[in-house]
């Protein structure tokens, strides 16, 4: 008999990417369907928030899991990787149908009042929900166009990694952007407890992660400075290389 031929990495990679995409797809369609308006953009803008979150969510979990379970925890893993692009496709298409949704889809209004021919910036809680929406978007461009090999090389290790800690500005922007959303839009109970909880489990788990590698260090003796994130722990302890799981 001969034995089964195992995938290469792109057929698991391609794979992976078919599996996310189609529970990207079910997520928004699921939650679609869960909001009571009578616009489908609307409907879709919070479909896709929501589905994106849970991605993000399950992105940043990832990390701290590893370290509370006591698991190698490389730099850079494809299940992570992918995963958070699938996170940051859903965030862009939220970004896209969102700014349809109101002001009659004139976008500078999102961001400034129009007053005798000037455009001043809004500070007001609308104006403030979409700075911080915008500042989630210019940080998933970047991070989306460097969340591959050719970049880790170019970059290296470290550079690269300092870059993507940029996720942690990403989530809290989007925890005030959803936060005050949440308020003006007077959600409905269950999408505004789903919010709490996912925001509320990825900061519980980066908590649990940051006392579990701050034991870890007091144990090795590594002295009182605190390592700057969790990766880098790994690192020292496991070579630099991609986990292909």
């Amino acid at each position: 008999m001969t034995r089964a031929r195992r995938p290469s990495y792109w057929q698991r990679r391609i794979r992976r990417h078919i599996g996310l995409a189609l529970a990207a797809v079910a997520l928004t369609v699921g939650i679609f369907y869960l909001v009571q308006s009578e616009q489908a953009m609307r409907r879709l803008s919070m479909a896709s928030a929501y589905a994106g979150l849970a991605l993000l969510a399950a992105t940043l979990a990832t990390g701290p899991l590893n370290v509370v379970r006591k698991r190698p925890n490389p730099v850079s893993t494809d299940l992570r990787r992918d995963t958070g692009i699938w996170a940051g496709i859903l965030g862009l298409v939220h970004v896209a149908v969102g700014l349809q949704v109101h002001m009659g889809g004139n976008i500078w209004e999102y961001f400034f009042f129009r007053r005798a021919g000037r455009l001043p910036v809004r500070l007001d809680a609308f104006g403030f929900a979409n700075h911080t929406g915008l500042g989630v978007t210019l940080v998933l461009i970047l991070l989306l166009a460097l969340s591959n090999d050719r970049s880790l090389r170019w970059l290296g290790t470290r550079r690269w990694k300092t870059i993507h800690r940029s996720v942690y500005v990403g989530f809290a922007l989007v925890v005030g952007h959803g936060a005050l959303y949440q308020l003006m839009e007077k959600r409905d109970l269950p999408f505004v407890a789903l919010f709490v909880a996912l925001a509320g489990a990825v900061t519980a788990l980066q908590l649990a992660g940051f006392r579990r590698m701050r034991l870890r260090v007091r144990s090795a003796g590594a002295g009182a400075s605190l390592p700057p994130s969790f990766s880098d722990v790994a690192h020292r302890h496991h070579p630099p290389l991609r986990n292909l799981d």
